[in-house]
């Protein structure tokens, strides 16, 4: 979502920071460049290693680091092996920018898989589509699909709110049920919030207001009183990370729960083992993956097993990005028999793949992956069956295109 609430961070211009970023870059002067076959297939990686999205980046990159490692396994491809280059874009667009020119210019890289932001994937989408560079985006974003930030190097793997919000709204919301909303005010959370209020309205849902909270807030306490008062059936909190347990947290000091469900967009695996079960019983929220699959999708079963022989535990959501982008895009460079940029968008677009979740494929017209959304309920510590047991599984909704905003609305010509 574009507009002056966009960033986390204030006062930060994707375009400013790309034209100041260094000389000598010459961002806009290089087209598509097509490179001599190497003897490594390099793969950038940025994303926010340090700060409150930490926990999930760095399970994002076990996950490609387990991908990158089953190619090699095999000889690689075409007898090539596979490096995955990790940066920290500290979650700052500026920071993701000159890592992912770092990348190109320097490294060499063949494509980029990355980001957990959505400013800041928007940041390393306009420098890898300058430099006619490939770029997986693993991140929620309804922005990057639309006509103005996305080109022919533009893949979203991840998600986006739409789809999202739309699966959690119709699992939870009625007619007539009355709705507030806490959201943390950037990109993530408008975008969420503006998923919401669509699902709500095609479902009769009534909106009885919405609070901003700042990106990183410690103290919602002052918060909940007004969100008492609106007397909401429903509480959608809107926020990502850290933000979330510590909200959810306090909205269940605050005794919320007992008077209103709470559903979030993204029921996240690692804020949810961060805090006491009770904190999260019975909240609501979506998913791309949770191990749990594995009862029912044959690929989920292979990739729970592969990644717990590598580091003795389970993958979560997010996590479980890291491994799909990677796996679809070095499936795509096997399919083009080398890293010749064009090659390998056009066997993208032809891509149908399954490597954790079910099938998957890149839609046409904006390079938004369709596949399933999950809807989770957060258990009670009475219902776990061990410390892994979270979520039930309420609703594993099929992909389809019909969940996406059509190519129309999103600009592209019909």
């Amino acid at each position: 979502m574009t507009g002056q609430n966009e960033r986390p961070f204030p006062g930060v211009s994707r375009r400013a920071v790309l034209a100041g970023l260094g000389a000598g870059v010459g961002l806009m002067a290089a087209p598509a460049i097509v490179r001599a076959q190497a003897e490594t297939i390099r793969i950038g990686f940025p994303t926010p290693l340090t700060g409150p999205f930490g926990a999930e980046a760095k399970d994002q990159v076990k996950s490609a680091e387990l991908a990158v490692k089953q190619f090699n396994d095999k000889g690689g491809i075409a007898g090539r092996k596979i490096e995955l280059l990790v940066r920290d874009d500290k979650l700052n667009a500026g920071e993701a920018a000159t890592r992912t020119l770092e990348l190109i210019e320097k490294d060499k890289v063949h494509a980029v898989v990355g980001a957990l932001s959505s400013a800041v994937q928007l940041a390393v989408n306009e420098v890898t589509r300058a430099r006619g560079v490939i770029y997986v985006s693993i991140s929620q974003s309804d922005t990057i699909n639309e006509v103005k930030d996305f080109s022919k190097y533009t893949f979203h793997e991840a998600l986006n709110p739409h789809m999202t919000t739309a699966a959690v709204a119709r699992a939870t919301f009625k007619k007539g049920s009355k709705v507030a909303f806490l959201v943390a005010d950037y990109a993530y959370g408008h975008e969420m919030l503006r998923g919401f209020k669509r699902a709500a309205a095609e479902i009769g849902a009534e909106v009885v207001g919405e609070i901003l909270h700042p990106f990183g807030a410690a103290d919602y306490s002052t918060l909940m009183p007004r969100i008492r008062a609106m007397k909401p059936d429903i509480l959608a909190i809107c926020n990502f990370g850290r933000d979330q347990a510590n909200s959810i947290k306090q909205a269940n000091d605050f005794g919320m729960k007992k008077q209103m469900q709470i559903v979030v967009p993204v029921l996240l695996h690692n804020q949810r083992i961060a805090v006491a079960p009770e904190v999260f019983e019975g909240i609501i929220g979506g998913a791309n993956y949770y191990w749990q699959m594995e009862d029912t999708v044959a690929s989920a079963k292979a990739f729970n097993a592969a990644y717990k022989a590598e580091y003795g535990s389970l993958p979560t959501d997010y996590g479980a990005y890291g491994y799909t982008g990677v796996s679809a895009l070095l499936l795509a460079i096997q399919k083009a028999a080398g890293t010749d940029t064009d090659k390998v968008i056009a066997a993208l677009q032809d891509l149908k793949y399954d490597v954790a979740k079910g099938p998957q494929y890149f839609r046409t017209c904006d390079h938004q992956s369709v596949q399933s959304v999950l809807v989770l309920r957060s258990k009670a510590k009475a219902e776990m069956k061990g410390d892994q047991d979270l979520f039930e599984i309420v609703q594993n909704v099929p992909g389809s295109e019909q969940m996406l905003r059509s190519c129309a609305e999103l600009g592209f010509p019909t």
